[in-house]
């Protein structure tokens, strides 16, 4: 058995594909289907391509996206270095909502409310502020 993909339904494709593109993940492929009217767009981290996301969007709006996106879990991804990284979301409107106070883990939001959680490459990052006294937001 071979991992292939995890997929996701999004309801504003744009939204979406820019912040998986904070996260540094890259188009990888795409297809459009005309006939069923939706696309799917594969998006991976550089050296990673053989893990990618898989983004489905229906042209035409999907009503039966689950209000609270948790009908998979989360999306799992490790990074470099988790403060950068979360500054990096912060600054640009992604609200943290499980910081990363230990240097290890923390939780997001993508637009279409899928929870990515995000682990520190090797060991924890010594602890340090503003993350190590800020509190949870909302649900991860």
């Amino acid at each position: 058995m071979k991992y292939l993909h995890t997929m996701v339904r999004v309801k504003d494709l744009e939204k979406s594909m820019a912040f998986f593109e904070l996260l540094g993940l890259k188009e990888i492929k795409r297809s459009d289907h005309e006939g069923g009217r939706f696309s799917l767009i594969f998006m991976a981290a550089e050296g990673n391509e053989d893990c990618p996301v898989e983004l489905t969007y229906n042209w035409d709006g999907d009503d039966a996206l689950p209000a609270d996106g948790r009908h998979f879990g989360h999306l799992a991804y490790e990074v470099k270095n988790i403060y950068e990284l979360c500054q990096t979301l912060m600054d640009n409107g992604v609200t943290i909502n499980r910081p990363p106070r230990d240097g290890h883990m923390a939780f997001v939001r993508s637009p279409d409310n899928i929870s990515i959680e995000l682990l520190q490459e090797g060991e924890a990052l010594a602890p340090a502020e503003p993350w190590a006294s800020m509190q949870n937001t909302g649900h991860w």
